[in-house]
């Protein structure tokens, strides 16, 4: 199977640049596993396809302004960081630029020494490990300091950097939002929960190796990245039981879905747990955990593409995608939504 299979030609200004004033009016494409078949909607028409005893999964990661500007102390030269990953001890994984001023050693203070950091070593793909100083704590700091890492393709600052969390945002340590989620209001949630379909949660910190794009010609040749999750006891309990009961379990995003498919064993039964995941899931995956998803439109060549695929066909995502481009639909994190049920 190779990368260019899941290329489309995407016009530059239907990439979404600003979220929509109000989050539940973006559009819905709904997609049917069944036939393919393509249905045009708006995102608060999702209640006509949930029915009582579903189950709607969502990802309370919640994203930190990971995005600091510090110098260096000895040369006063600029140095941009992006935090990836905590380790512990305050040591977390970044991407540092420029990288060739970045040795081990180097010493950075970032918003007049409030934070100051020292760099331990060099790791994957030339990551920087970081041991941070400070007084207080860290998430306040870098509220203060830090700036949302909005995607690559997002070419200016947001008002309000709410917009890129979704609402029901939580537990702190994402690089990116699980955007599929940026459609729900809370009074939308609402009207879901009214209609009898259950809300599990699962929490799965995203890391920028989703913007990561594939570099191989030969899709099974990629490696993903790994990302931490968590599936509590009583969420992994409530996604059993709906299946246990008939229901379907619709996975709110691509993060939630392969959290899922993680946590899943051979017989679809959740487990609770932690851990880190590298789940890659590209057409010809067997799906153990989920009946449905509703996401964003991806990049092409992306692995999301190729994960959307897997679950309705390569033939009938491009397909639908060829159709959303026709519409005008917009696209990537701040874009309309698709459904596959």
């Amino acid at each position: 199977m190779k990368t260019s299979d899941f290329y489309y030609d995407l016009p530059q200004e239907l990439i979404a640049q600003d979220p929509l004033e109000d989050r539940s009016s973006s559009r819905l494409m709904h997609l049917s596993l069944k036939d393919g078949s393509i249905e045009h909607r708006h995102f608060t028409d999702i209640l006509d396809y949930l029915h009582k005893g579903d189950c709607l999964v969502i990802n309370d990661t919640k994203v930190i302004p990971a995005r600091l500007y510090g110098h260096k102390e000895e040369t006063g030269a600029l140095i941009e960081i992006l935090l990836l990953k905590r380790r512990e001890n305050d040591i977390w994984e970044c991407l540092v630029k420029p990288g060739k001023k970045a040795r081990p050693g180097a010493k950075i203070t970032f918003g007049d020494g409030i934070l100051k950091g020292e760099i331990l070593d060099i790791v994957d793909e030339g990551n920087r490990l970081i041991q941070f100083h400070y007084e207080g704590i860290f998430e306040e700091i870098l509220d203060q300091l830090g700036e949302m890492p909005l995607p690559p393709y997002i070419t200016h600052k947001l008002k309000d950097k709410n917009r890129y969390q979704t609402v029901y945002a939580k537990n702190e340590g994402s690089a990116a939002a699980p955007t599929a989620g940026l459609h729900f209001t809370p009074e939308l949630l609402e009207k879901v929960k009214e209609k009898g379909v259950n809300i599990a949660h699962v929490t799965l910190h995203v890391g920028l190796g989703t913007f990561r794009p594939v570099k191989v010609d030969d899709v099974e040749k990629h490696h993903m990245h790994s990302e931490f999750y968590i599936v509590e006891e009583d969420q992994a309990k409530l996604i059993n039981d709906t299946k246990k009961n008939g229901g379907r379990v619709i996975s709110v995003g691509t993060t939630s879905c392969r959290t899922l498919e993680s946590a899943a064993g051979e017989d679809g039964i959740v487990k609770a747990g932690s851990g880190w995941t590298e789940i890659f899931i590209y057409p010809g995956y067997k799906f153990k955990a989920i009946d449905g998803l509703i996401t964003n439109f991806h990049l092409p060549e992306s692995t999301l593409l190729m994960l959307v695929s897997a679950l309705a066909g390569k033939e009938h995502i491009m397909a639908a995608y060829e159709e959303a481009v026709k519409e005008r639909y917009r696209f990537f994190s701040f874009g309309d939504a698709m459904m596959i049920e």
